[in-house]
């Protein structure tokens, strides 16, 4: 990351450190990456909280959140907005076993080979470990408006590369919420005949800008305070 750039002195509301400085931030042990272009929703801190527990991480790891702040998708919430919503959760949040910082690129929505870029990204910032999410930097198909690429390629794909590239995979958990146990593996709550309550994005962003309540399970206070605020500044 350099200081200047032929269109002059790059300017960011978010600070981005360069992958030296953050390595020598990070603690003298396995950190797992976690990689988003989206404001975090309680699904997403449980899943990447979890994977601590994951067999291949040492008792003493630590997460680091690194999303990405770039320009995404037309319809996603813009960069400067989702960079407050990540400030205030990690003031909430305030664990000493999730660390923060933003990485200062835009998602190509690349499928499988974009996971192993976001590996090599994050090998170079520190980290050891990597959750794959499902169809993580998926796409659809240009012809049928369908998924282009499987749920588990990038996760296979990225495990089959993992040794080469010195990083090891973390696949992201299934998680849905019930009312009965919270916070479940969707496949536990299959077995166990419980309920999985459902809030869709086109209905969070429904109720996100109508003012309307937006359950606890599934977002944060902090963050939907965050994002109105945003919203109305916008």
């Amino acid at each position: 990351i350099n200081a200047e750039y032929m269109g002059g002195v790059p300017e960011r509301v978010f600070p981005c450190k360069t992958p030296a400085e953050l390595r020598a931030l990070l603690p003298s042990t396995d950190v797992v990456a976690f990689q988003c272009r989206n404001p975090i929703h309680k699904a997403h801190f449980e899943l990447f909280i979890r994977a601590l527990d994951a067999p291949n991480v040492a008792a003493d790891g630590v997460v680091l959140v690194h999303p990405t702040c770039g320009p995404t998708q037309e319809d996603d919430i813009p960069g400067t907005i989702r960079f407050r919503t990540y400030e205030v959760l990690k003031e909430e949040v305030a664990n000493p076993r999730v660390h923060w910082a933003y990485l200062p690129y835009s998602m190509h929505m690349a499928g499988p080979r974009e996971a192993i870029q976001h590996m090599i990204l994050r090998k170079n910032y520190g980290c050891t470990h990597f959750i794959i999410g499902r169809d993580m930097a998926g796409s659809k198909s240009s012809i049928d408006g369908e998924d282009y690429y499987g749920p588990y390629d990038a996760q296979e794909f990225a495990q089959s590369h993992a040794a080469e590239l010195g990083m090891q995979t973390v696949p992201s958990l299934n998680l849905v919420y019930t009312k009965e146990e919270g916070y479940i593996t969707a496949e536990h709550a299959k077995e166990a005949g419980l309920h999985p309550l459902k809030l869709s994005g086109t209905e969070f962003r429904k109720r996100l800008r109508g003012g309307e309540d937006i359950p606890e399970w599934f977002a944060f206070k902090s963050v939907v305070a965050a994002l109105r605020e945003g919203e109305r500044d916008s």
